[in-house]
């Protein structure tokens, strides 16, 4: 893959796991301990940290799409992503969902405005063809 030009390079250094692990930014931004999904403590887990990126990403790519169609976004657009840690046969996978939330649009514009971003979102792009993924306009 030829690059023409890179935008943003995030750099995070974790050290340990699920389980107590941690991770930095080079520039001291993120700075979060790790935890196993479901168990007590304040750490986080990478599919939380996944929802949160891929949402935040989503987010930015409905703008887009709406600059593209000349539509006003609603001021109060929200996506709820929900990230699955599965396993079967013994071998872990993720699944998602992303809920959209576009109040006021009417519904055939909202999907249109949500198929451009799934288009468009790089983490759309990363997991199309690798995960499940389920689209649902709320």
């Amino acid at each position: 893959m030829t690059v023409k030009k890179t935008l943003y390079t995030a750099k995070v250094q974790t050290t340990g796991a699920r389980d107590g692990g941690s991770s930095r930014s080079d520039d001291g931004r993120l700075d979060i301990r790790h935890s196993l999904p479901g168990a007590k403590g304040s750490g986080t887990n990478p599919e939380q940290l996944f929802a949160a990126g891929w949402s935040a990403c989503f987010d930015g790519a409905l703008g887009l799409a709406a600059r593209t169609l000349r539509v006003d976004l609603p001021a109060d657009v929200a996506i709820a992503a929900e990230v699955d840690l599965c396993m079967e046969d013994g071998a872990y996978f993720l699944q998602a969902r992303l809920n959209i939330s576009l109040p006021g649009l009417e519904r055939d514009i909202a999907q249109r405005l949500v198929d451009i971003a799934h288009l468009t979102c790089p983490y759309s792009k990363a997991v199309r063809g690798n995960i499940d993924v389920v689209l649902n306009l709320v």
